[in-house]
């Protein structure tokens, strides 16, 4: 009984903070920080100014979108992101380039700006930031294997997907920057 009351008396002390009394945690990482600009930044402004008091209702009309949606749209800005897109609109580069093959003068098309690692192509940014997401993809695949309430076969279809898009991802991203920049990694 004796050992029972000073532990009570510490978790009273811990949990009297809002932020561990509402998780239940005995620590909170506001508390504990030992930052002294932390705590003033966090008491100063609040010593003289109060937060008004608004109650605002979510019209009914408007709902959570799904998470798929959610997950689509973040896949859908990091493919953006990882294509260069804002490159593009600013820049303007061409959708592919063109060689003149100096023995028969033929005009030949080129995908990937060679030499130049701050400018692409239009179809090189999209081929870069698609093999990117399928290598996002593959391991989101990998992770959905590893649920053991789903099937034997679909489990090893996922794991296989998983791979094969992650190995197919890296081959074709490290066959980009040597088309790139040749004599790399070699």
């Amino acid at each position: 009984m004796k050992s029972q009351a000073p532990m009570r008396q510490r978790s009273d002390q811990h949990s009297a903070s809002p932020a561990s009394a509402g998780s239940g945690r005995a620590y909170s990482s506001e508390s504990s920080s030992i930052d002294p600009l932390f705590h003033l930044l966090r008491i100063l402004p609040f010593s003289f100014l109060r937060p008004p008091r608004i109650r605002l209702k979510i019209p009914s009309t408007i709902s959570l979108p799904s998470p798929m949606t959610v997950f689509s749209l973040v896949l859908l800005t990091y493919f953006a992101v990882v294509s260069g897109f804002v490159y593009d609109v600013i820049v303007e580069p061409p959708g592919i380039g063109s060689v003149q093959d100096p023995v028969t003068r033929a005009v030949k098309p080129v995908v990937f700006l060679p030499g130049r690692v701050n400018g692409q192509y239009i179809i090189e940014g999209l081929s870069s930031g698609f093999m990117f997401v399928l290598g996002g993809l593959g391991l989101i695949f990998m992770d959905l294997a590893l649920d053991r309430s789903r099937a034997h076969s679909v489990r090893v279809s996922l794991a296989s997907f998983g791979i094969a898009a992650v190995v197919i991802s890296y081959v074709m991203a490290m066959l980009f920057i040597r088309i790139k920049i040749p004599g790399y990694l070699w």
